[in-house]
Formats: C-alpha cells, structure tokens, sequence
C-alpha cells in the first residue's frame, strides 16, 4: 500500500515566493521526481508511506500558510501502485486513482482523503473537515510556528522560543491557537487506525 497526495496551491498568483518553500518541505519528503513532481505551473505529486500521509499533508499546509494570503489543496489517495516508473506523474495504480478522485471532489474543503475503506474515510473527512475549520484560518505567524514544531516535536517551547526569536508565552499562545495538542492527537489516531486495518 502506498499513499498519493494530489495538490495545488490556492491564490498561487498572488504571491510569487511559495515555489521555494514548497520545494523545502517536498524535499524532505522524497526525492524529485521519483517521489514529487510540480507540473502545471501550481499542481504537485507526492508519494509517501500511507502512516505519513496526514503528518506530510499538515507539513505542506503549514509551510504554504506560513506565507501570506495563500493556502494548499491537498487530496490523499491510499492504495496500490501497481505500475512504477521514473516520474511519479507517470505511475499508476489505486492510490493514484484514488488521490485523482479525491482532488476532483474537493471544492471548499481544503484537504480529504480516499482509500479502499468506506468506513474509515467516512471517519476521516469528518475529521479533516473539522481540523480545517482550525487550520484554514491560521495566520502566518500561526502556521510557521505550528511548522516548526512539527518539524522539531522533541523541543520544548523555551527551545522553539528560543530559535523562532519569540517569547515562550507567544509560543505557547500560537501553538494554543495553531490547534497544535489536537491535530497532534489527530496524526496519532490516524497513523493508529491505519496500522490496524
């Protein structure tokens, strides 16, 4: 089983720095283009484990929306890849049709999965509708703070304080805000409800 993320950036014409940004998250995901692949100017691929599929999804999210007015379409497809190949947006299988899918059905929520079991992404998008409704509306600040603390769970708010150059109450106020306990416990349950199937 793998998993497939299908993207693009909302609002991409209003800014023009996000291309760097996105790249530094996918290149710590995978390698390009065997792994993600930009097509289309604004459109991505990213193939991951299926375990790390929302942890990649809240990853791009909050690098995207750490930059001002723009934001991330993300669809996840869990499934097969039945056909390999040197470029991603050239493999096939389940999980690439059920990433395609998913993306087609995204209109205002900003980030659904699909997969195999009816059940399990009837829960899901139920659950990533509501963490949306968090996420969607971080601010930058909220975002890149989020990021960082995503990207670094073994520091503790005087250390991410310390490297982010804000004070430990901002910290604690942001990731308070950012929803950072609960979406944590959302890329816990997840990762566990998955390993059980």
């Amino acid at each position: 089983m793998t998993a497939i993320l299908t993207a693009d950036i909302i609002n991409s014409r209003t800014q023009q720095n996000w291309l760097p940004v996105l790249k530094a998250v996918l290149n710590r995901l995978g390698d390009e283009p065997k792994a993600w692949e930009i097509y289309r100017g604004d459109s991505f691929q990213l193939e991951v484990k299926p375990t790390e599929a929302l942890y990649s999804a809240l990853l791009i999210k909050s690098a995207i929306k750490s930059l001002e007015g723009i934001d991330v379409r993300i669809a996840i497809g869990l499934g097969d890849k039945t056909h390999d190949a040197a470029k991603i947006t050239e493999a096939n299988g389940s999980a690439f049709v059920n990433s395609g899918t998913c993306f087609d059905r995204l209109k205002k929520q900003t980030l659904a999965l699909q997969s195999e079991l009816a059940d399990f992404d009837t829960q899901f998008n139920l659950i990533l509708e509501l963490a949306c409704l968090t996420m969607d509306n971080w601010t930058p600040v909220s975002a890149q703070v989020f990021h960082q603390k995503l990207l670094h769970p073994q520091l503790n708010q005087t250390e991410l304080s310390e490297m982010l150059g804000k004070s430990q109450s901002t910290i604690s106020a942001t990731l308070h805000r950012a929803g950072y306990d609960e979406l944590t416990k959302m890329l816990q349950h997840y990762s566990q409800t998955l390993n059980n199937h």
